[in-house]
């Protein structure tokens, strides 16, 4: 179920996330703090006891040593070029990889979990760390950055990161598409406004705590993941539009709540950044960003070196 995503051509993404974020930027970021799923998971996923875990091969082939650190890619992610675009380490942490100091997280850190939702049943399916605990997580941290820095020292990297958030795909995938639980009680345009509702949740949490600077990924198209064109029977081998349109309505709705946030919230600087269409380009044109597309989905080839 998990090892069949492929999160493509992270400089391409990054790109599009620096462009996206340039308006909430101001000087110098002192920290890089991360919640969502595999897209983004460092390798939380390695120190709970769950299926959904990406430290083997192929995972981690291109990264530095060819380690499969729990990261869901061959290499860094989108994350980790970000931090290091901004002069901070060339990799986020997990928080719950104890090898690293506060000194260290004190620059970045990852609470994502690999399979996790906007949904507490998508995170529960798995047995992963619900956004929710993520934000627990995030409270946990902020004390242990106040004794390992200060407390103004603390409130200053807090009020000043950049919080990135990237999350969504598999409470479809994992959950709605699968399970007969939420289908019974959502039309699925009504679960993403379901959805949606919850991400502004989170979004509050967080101002609540503290962060201020608010990055906001959209769906990319996860109709045509290998999975969902396996999956496909009306199209075998193609992706599947009905997905597609949910991942357009999804990010149209967030995009609004997004909006909506930054009136009512004071000082918060929160930015929508656009996954879908760099996605669909790579999917409709892959030679034109060194990649093959076999001809079946299992045959999806990466050659983006991280």
């Amino acid at each position: 179920m998990f090892s069949r995503r492929w999160h493509p051509c992270p400089l391409l993404l990054v790109v599009h996330l620096l462009i996206s974020s340039s308006s909430v930027i101001a000087g110098k970021v002192p920290a890089i703090i991360v919640f969502g799923d595999s897209t983004v998971d460092a390798g939380n996923n390695n120190f709970i006891p769950t299926v959904a875990k990406g430290n083997f091969p192929p995972y981690g082939r291109d990264f530095d040593g060819g380690i499969a650190t729990g990261r869901f890619s061959n290499g860094r992610l989108v994350t980790d070029f970000f931090s290091e675009a901004f002069g901070l380490s060339s990799s986020v942490p997990a928080y719950l990889d104890t090898s690293y100091t506060m000194d260290e997280l004190a620059a970045g850190v990852s609470f994502a979990s690999g399979g996790t939702g906007l949904d507490d049943l998508t995170a529960a399916i798995p047995s992963v760390i619900s956004l929710r605990q993520q934000l627990e997580y995030f409270m946990e941290y902020k004390e242990k950055l106040k004794t390992a820095k200060g407390e103004s020292l603390a409130n200053e990297i807090i009020a000043e990161a950049l919080y990135i958030f990237s999350i969504g795909t598999n409470d479809f995938i994992v959950n709605y598409f699968v399970l007969p639980i939420r289908p019974a009680q959502y039309a699925a345009a009504e679960y993403v406004t379901y959805l949606i509702g919850l991400a502004g949740e989170a979004i509050r949490d967080l101002y609540d705590l503290g962060g201020r600077k608010i990055v906001f990924t959209g769906l990319a198209p996860f109709g045509c993941i290998p999975s969902a064109r396996t999956l496909n029977h009306d199209e075998p081998g193609g992706c599947n539009e009905e997905y597609n349109q949910l991942a357009r309505k999804f990010n149209a709705e967030l995009q609004d709540t997004l909006r909506k946030l930054n009136d009512d919230l004071d000082g918060a600087q929160l930015v929508y950044s656009e996954t879908y269409g760099p996605v669909a380009s790579i999917v409709a044109n892959p030679s034109e960003y060194g990649k093959e597309f076999g001809a079946t989905p299992d045959s999806v080839t990466l050659h983006t070196h991280n």
